[in-house]
């Protein structure tokens, strides 16, 4: 497990007083099938953060890198059906980890979160067409392709991609930016 990932637990403990085995518990008592039913459950009726929620339902379906036998797994299942995405995919991977080599690569069921000391940016096939870029600017306004995120989201913002040629300069610098900011 990874050390981000580790502290999460630990403070999940501290914060909650309850352990992730017990919130794994307590869902698993309420037969969710999907993700974002246990992410509104454990916020609506736990009153957890965002963070702390998504932490207890990728440990509860085993989604998360940690739970994987192997994260290449998780990313070529994320392409599945999305082939054509993966081109982007690569290339901003290549890109991103030219800013150090302190990046965490941390893929989960559906998208792979780019960390530092916290996350800075996500990257994900949403749809068969469509590429998201999420990334954490908090207080930053929306402007030229950077869009506002819905509230409570695990990133502040999204870029929207559907064709390699689209990651130019601005992209690249708006993610730069959440890399600095991360640190």
């Amino acid at each position: 497990m990874d050390q981000a990932a580790q502290t999460m637990i630990e403070n999940l403990y501290r914060n909650t007083g309850k352990t992730l085995e017990q919130w794994i518990d307590i869902v698993s008592h309420e037969n969710f099938t999907k993700h974002g039913e246990i992410i509104r459950f454990l916020k609506e009726n736990h009153g957890l953060t965002h963070g702390f929620a998504n932490l207890i339902a990728h440990k509860s379906k085993g989604s998360d890198s940690g739970s994987a036998e192997n994260s290449e797994d998780l990313i070529t299942a994320q392409y599945k059906g999305k082939e054509v995405l993966k081109i982007i995919y690569d290339k901003l991977i290549a890109e991103i980890q030219t800013f150090g080599n302190d990046i965490e690569i941390a893929p989960k069921k559906v998208y792979v979160s780019l960390r530092r000391k916290k996350q800075f940016a996500t990257l994900q096939p949403a749809t068969k067409t469509r590429f998201e870029i999420g990334i954490n600017l908090k207080g930053q306004e929306p402007k030229g392709k950077l869009e506002a995120e819905k509230p409570n989201s695990m990133c502040s913002h999204k870029i929207k991609i559907s064709d390699i040629n689209q990651i130019d300069s601005e992209v690249m610098n708006w993610i730069k930016i959440a890399y600095d900011n991360a640190n």
